[in-house]
């Protein structure tokens, strides 16, 4: 069976515009091009709902309220992006719940590093979200068993046997970081 080569439409085709009014599933607009978010792995998947199900029980339980999302478009200042795990406050809720796509970043986001992704680009994605909106990024790296927190003004490193916690937003969550993993 002969199978064609996936068709990647330029910006003059598929504009940002575009993507905001019909985003493609796991497929984000980066830099004029749709691309898919295709890596992900069972242990990405699993790290995935860990964090899902730790942010949403902890938001339920603090009486925070809000919403936590998976794979979650979001316009940032100049890209169209899919979290792998978001939290939306209440406030951002009210305002932007029935949206398509969220038109700023996710006060708190996470990206789960998987085996093909550049740390350049995971890096460079975390200030993209800061500089749309965002408060707090989440980069967790599986396979070094790190979990990177970022917000405007730090950068906190945690490793296996150091517990996590949200700086800005979801206050006083923390979980190990062998948890998270696990």
């Amino acid at each position: 069976m002969i199978t064609s080569p996936v068709v990647v439409k330029k910006s003059t085709e598929y504009t940002l515009e575009d993507w905001v009014q019909n985003p493609p599933e796991k497929k984000e607009w980066v830099n004029g091009q749709l691309l898919e978010k295709n890596d992900m792995t069972l242990k990405h998947s699993r790290i995935q709902g860990n964090l899902y199900f730790y942010w949403r029980s902890y938001k339920d339980s603090s009486g925070q309220g809000g919403k936590v999302y998976t794979d979650v478009p979001c316009r940032t200042n100049k890209q169209g992006r899919y979290s792998d795990v978001a939290y939306l406050t209440p406030e951002l809720e009210a305002k932007f719940g029935n949206e398509k796509v969220l038109p700023q970043s996710f006060p708190l986001s996470a990206e789960i590093v998987s085996p093909t992704d550049l740390a350049e680009d995971i890096i460079a994605k975390a200030q993209e979200y800061l500089e749309s909106g965002g408060e707090e990024v989440w980069l967790v790296f599986p396979e070094n068993k790190w979990v990177i927190v970022v917000t405007q003004e730090l950068r906190l490193i945690f490793i296996s046997g150091q517990v996590v916690n949200t700086q800005k937003v979801l206050n006083g969550f923390s979980i190990p970081v062998d948890e998270l993993l696990s």
